[in-house]
């Protein structure tokens, strides 16, 4: 109000006031929404607290005694905020009425502007060249104005490049008055389009799906990518098109309508055969909110120290998200097989993703581990409320809480009881951890287990490496925790003098049991800096889960030779101001 009083008292004319009061109110909105960013609120809680409010006014007014004064007073101030109140009911009316018009507008192909190519808006990513960012037909130039986005650096993202695949992400930008300020921006036009891959018919990977364009890909074929890590920790659940992506094979086309999931025991003559249907109406449905945790996440820190095989990881090879779908207990029975007293001593499930020789990707886990989890283990077709997408194992995945992702078999349609593993490249020759001194002049895969359940790990998002801070004296670290086979996180600590001084960080509740922990832990805390750092600052993390295991405080003495089970303490060099 006191804003709105301002701007009517500065001699502003009328589409000037709407201007400026629609602007002070939209950069608000924006503020608002970022910082309740990810907070639960509770509408029936607001309801309450607000019909208090109001009971507790109404007895204060009927209490109230007014003089002829103050009502005079009160009917001028009533008057003029009523003229107020009209006024910006009218500007609303007319805003609402040109709205979609607006919204349609923005980004149209504008006369007298120069057009570019999407080359010359690719050179634009860095300060030092002005950065530009794409919207529709639009070129916009939005150095100047980074520094002022509510939403902080993660503008930077779209640098060079389209900023719409971001914009979809969050709803505050969806207003008036945001594409009238990115108008402002404008300095050009572009038509160009960017050209999708020639596809070609023989190429497996022809019918891949399309990704997200924040995912940072390893390699393209097969498609691996991760989200970067300064959106990774803005949402509890990860949406689902920036849930990191792990394919060994070609993504398979399967038609729901023909899909099938058979069930069988090695010796046994008898089999189920399952429809999507079949899993969706037959067996109640059952949800866990799970990591999925590559074994390579974060291998590029072993790459530091010598070279590895692998893909080049960083430390967002990891995900988290609601599971939903059939109960892998409540299908077995359905097909005659009691998991506590079945004859077998794995559980093979293999997935409809297949090489050229015909050899589909598969996995297994000991028997004794299905037993203590049979009750957590689902069959999945949903993901976050949604059908699970193409790269995440449409129509179905086996969701085995607190094991890596390897184990984890996508587009799955066979599970079969046997005496022995899976015999699939990636459960036999690979995923299994090593000391050092192994390489592969001298290793044997068969020495070793495979990797189920991963170590306890934890990892900093904000802020970035090669940050430039704003404060000499602290700073506020964030970051995820997790560790496998449900243990919950306990402690993570933090430093900035490279281990000297630790302080503990606070951790947002799971809402799971402590000792049956399948999501990731969110943390926060403010640190010190140190008073000599001259300028540069390695902040430092390391987490404990409920058995008290703790992160190695190196890479040197974890390295191995596939890069997997990388758990070092997380080490983020920033940039401090000198005072």
């Amino acid at each position: 109000m006191y804003k709105t009083a301002r701007l009517c008292s500065s001699g502003l004319s009328w589409k000037e006031f709407g201007k400026k009061l629609n602007r002070s109110q939209c950069r608000s909105r924006i503020l608002c929404q970022v910082n309740l960013f990810n907070r639960s609120l509770s509408t029936e809680s607001a309801q309450k607290t607000l019909s208090s409010k109001n009971n507790d006014q109404q007895h204060s007014n009927n209490e109230r005694e007014f003089d002829s004064t103050g009502y005079a007073v009160t009917t001028k101030l009533c008057f003029a905020l009523g003229i107020t109140g009209s006024v910006i009911w009218l500007l609303n009316r007319k805003r609402n009425i040109v709205h979609a018009a607006q919204s349609e507008s923005a980004g149209s192909l504008k006369k007298g502007l120069p057009t570019y190519s999407l080359e010359e808006v690719a050179k634009h990513n860095k300060k030092e060249n002005r950065i530009w960012v794409t919207y529709k037909n639009g070129v916009y130039d939005i150095t100047d104005y980074v520094s002022n986005h509510p939403g902080g650096s993660r503008i930077l993202l779209a640098a060079g490049s389209s900023i719409e695949p971001y914009w979809e992400m969050y709803a505050a930008h969806k207003q008036e008055e945001i594409y009238e300020m990115l108008e402002e921006l404008r300095i050009g036009n572009i038509t160009e389009k960017s050209k999708d891959e020639q596809k070609d018919s023989s190429d497996p990977y022809a019918n891949d799906p399309k990704r997200h364009v924040a995912l940072k890909p390893s390699s393209s074929k097969p498609f691996n990518a991760e989200p970067p890590l300064s959106l990774l920790r803005h949402s509890y659940l990860t949406p689902n098109d920036l849930f990191f992506v792990r394919n060994h094979l070609p993504v398979p086309v399967i038609d729901p309508k023909k899909y099938q999931l058979t069930v069988t025991k090695v010796g046994s003559t008898k089999q189920v055969n399952l429809s999507l249907e079949d899993l969706k109406r037959k067996f109640n449905k059952k949800s866990v909110v799970s990591i999925v945790q590559c074994a390579g996440n974060r291998r590029s820190e072993m790459v530091t120290i010598k070279p590895v095989k692998g893909l080049n990881w960083g430390a967002a090879a990891i995900s988290n998200a609601s599971w939903a779908g059939a109960c892998l207990d409540d299908v077995l029975k359905r097909a005659g097989i009691d998991i506590e007293t079945v004859d077998a001593k794995h559980i093979i499930f293999d997935g409809a993703d297949a090489d050229p020789t015909g050899h589909n990707y598969g996995a297994s886990i000991p028997i004794e581990m299905a037993r203590l989890l049979k009750k957590d283990i689902i069959l999945a077709y949903e993901m976050n409320g949604k059908d699970i997408p193409p790269d995440h194992g449409y129509p179905v995945r086996v969701i085995i809480p607190g094991v890596v992702g390897a184990r984890q078999v996508k587009w799955l349609n066979k599970i079969t009881l046997s005496d022995k593993e899976s015999t699939c490249h990636w459960q036999q020759k690979d995923y299994k951890g090593f000391h050092s001194s192994i390489d592969w002049h001298n290793v044997d895969f068969t020495s070793v287990p495979p990797i189920y359940e991963l170590p306890v790990q934890s990892v900093i998002c904000e802020p970035e490496a090669g940050s430039i801070l704003e404060d000499d004296e602290e700073v506020t670290v964030k970051g995820y925790a997790w560790s496998g086979g449900g243990r919950g996180i306990v402690r993570v600590d933090l430093s900035a003098d490279g281990g000297k001084t630790w302080h503990s960080a606070e951790l947002s509740p799971t809402e799971q049991p402590l000792y049956k922990t399948y999501a990731w832990t969110f943390w926060e805390g403010t640190i010190p800096l140190p008073k000599d750092h001259k300028g540069d600052v390695e902040i430092v993390c390391k987490a404990a889960d409920t058995a008290y295991n703790v992160q190695p405080d190196n890479v040197e003495g974890i390295w191995n030779l596939r890069g997997v089970l990388s758990n070092a303490w997380h080490r983020v060099p920033v940039k401090v101001p000198k005072s």
